[in-house]
């Protein structure tokens, strides 16, 4: 399973973190992994491209592990592509299940 927390601070994303691996299918085949990995990458890359907001990012791709952190507080651009990030994969659970990805929305 995939679990996936996105941190906010007064309504405000702070980031997220990705842990593990969905186990939908082997590696190579499994499609819930690539979904998530693609929305979680490519908002990272839309970020840093498009944007000037400054983030950390981590990653380890063996282990499935993410995690993105932005430096101070999200422009209004960075904030609706987390909104985007979080629509995607709201979908994913919704149309593959809670025993392949786990999302959980905290407030810090």
């Amino acid at each position: 399973m995939t679990a996936i927390e996105i941190v906010k601070h007064n309504g405000k994303y702070r980031g997220f973190e990705c842990h593990g691996h969905a186990g939908y299918a082997e590696e190579g085949e499994d499609i819930v992994c690539s979904a998530i990995s693609v929305l979680t990458i490519n908002t990272v890359n839309s970020i840093d491209h498009f944007l000037d907001d400054e983030v950390t990012f981590t990653a380890n791709e063996k282990e499935g592990i993410m995690q993105c952190y932005f430096c101070g507080e999200p422009s209004k651009e960075a904030s609706l592509l987390m909104d985007s990030l979080v629509l995607g994969l709201e979908s994913i659970v919704s149309q593959y299940g809670k025993q392949y990805i786990r999302l959980e929305i905290r407030e810090v």
